[in-house]
């Protein structure tokens, strides 16, 4: 499976310089390429090819003055730019025509050069090389000093260089890393994700919330407002900005750290591990938005995804719209709705159930019946996706088909009698 390793990367003024240049050449022909292609829908042209846009974009346009800076740069930066632009019009064209599963894609934007994240990225044929004393040496920019916390499992594929709004430089390497599969573990688990405890475990540990936004929200607030006291385009401001972005950093630092942590440590000690597929999105938009993404559940459950295959070990997620909060884990049966503040309930069949923990129990159960389904096939229908017209439905709809079938009915009759 490809992974990918991070690795903070410390620049000199001069490469930074050349970091920079490469940044924006990046950046225009990206913006270049996504103005032709706009210009040429809205005067009903057909759709550029991507051979032609690079055609246009990067090999006429460095004979042209006004672009003729383009070759200060690797050539590998400028194809990945496009590239970059391909893969946002294929995305968003599989997304209208249904093919791409998800939320709604939107067109490629134009980038700004006020963006927070900048990034380029060298292939294999950019000829990038990691060298024996750990620098890594990019063309056109030098020999950059790499810390690295482990040793790469095998030669990158590619290598992509980030500048975040913090200032940070970082490498990001994509390895083909090889399966490491761990011995057979007897447990499996069941993780009910929530805010009080980030987890509670089927076999009844509960892992308290870090909340790392919450516990850095005083000096966070203390920077936010010095920052907002800053003249507009000063000097002041722009380093206030960085230290804002500083702050929130550490904050996703930590807890990024804390969830590989953790993650590693559920995956190593079960065989087998069930969540409940959650609609973060959706839980963003209520009141409990703030904690929702300081828990960071959609993160943390990437991790066990692609750890669990790293590993060898089962993964799966139950459906979204399980009662594992109002089935009793014991007998089954199902209650109804719970309000938030019942922490703990009693079942008619005498069982008393913590909250938490009875729907981690019911995950597992879920899990291991999803699991062991006709032997791990497809036991129920595939969705279909609805015509148009049946999409939705109309308040009247049922007095519309009891008239269509009156109008039928008396149509019958007339030819008979006919």
């Amino acid at each position: 499976m490809q992974l990918r390793y991070n690795y903070r990367v410390y620049p000199l003024p001069a490469q930074q310089d050349a970091l920079a240049r490469a940044f924006g050449c990046a950046r225009v022909v990206f913006n270049d390429g996504l103005r032709i292609r706009q210009s040429a829908h809205e005067d009903g042209l057909p759709y550029v090819s991507d051979g032609e846009l690079s055609k246009r974009v990067i090999t006429e346009a460095k004979k042209t003055p006004e672009r003729q800076w383009l070759g200060e740069v690797s050539a590998a930066v400028l194809q990945q730019a496009l590239a970059d632009l391909n893969t946002a019009y294929r995305n968003f064209f599989s997304s209208l025509t249904g093919k791409r599963k998800g939320r709604r894609v939107a067109p490629p934007r134009f980038r700004s050069r006020k963006d927070n994240r900048q990034a380029i990225r060298f292939t294999a044929n950019a000829r990038f090389k990691v060298l024996d004393n750990g620098r890594l040496r990019l063309p056109k920019i030098g020999d950059l000093a790499v810390r690295r916390s482990r040793a790469l499992p095998a030669h990158p594929t590619s290598v992509t260089i980030i500048k975040d709004a913090a200032g940070r430089y970082f490498a990001s390497f994509v390895v083909a890393a090889p399966d490491q599969p761990l011995p057979p573990a007897g447990t499996e688990v069941g993780i009910d994700l929530g805010l009080t405890h980030f987890a509670v475990l089927s076999n009844g540990t509960k892992i308290a919330a870090p909340k790392f936004l919450r516990r850095a929200a005083r000096k966070l607030r203390r920077l936010q407002q010095d920052l907002s006291r800053k003249q507009r385009g000063s000097a002041n401001r722009t380093k206030a900005v960085v230290k804002v972005a500083r702050a929130h950093a550490r904050v996703a630092d930590t807890r990024r750290d804390w969830q590989h942590k953790l993650s590693t440590t559920i995956i190593r000690d079960n065989q087998a591990v069930y969540v409940e597929d959650l609609c973060v999105v959706g839980l963003g938009r209520t009141r409990l938005a703030k904690s929702v993404h300081d828990a960071g559940w959609s993160q943390f459950v990437g991790m066990l995804e692609y750890k669990a295959a790293q590993y060898g070990r089962a993964f799966a997620k139950i459906e979204r719209f399980a009662p594992t909060s109002r089935m009793c884990s014991t007998c089954g049966r199902t209650d109804g709705a719970k309000p938030l503040s019942v922490r703990s309930w009693t079942c008619p069949c005498g069982s008393v159930h913590d909250r938490d923990v009875n729907a981690a129990k019911n995950i597992l159960a879920a899990g291991r019946a999803e699991s062991l389904n006709a032997c791990g096939a497809q036991v129920r229908p595939a969705p279909v996706p609805a015509p148009r017209r049946e999409a939705g439905i109309r308040p009247d709809a049922a007095r519309s088909a009891r008239s269509v079938e009156g109008v039928s009915a008396l149509q019958c009759g007339e030819n008979v009698k006919r």
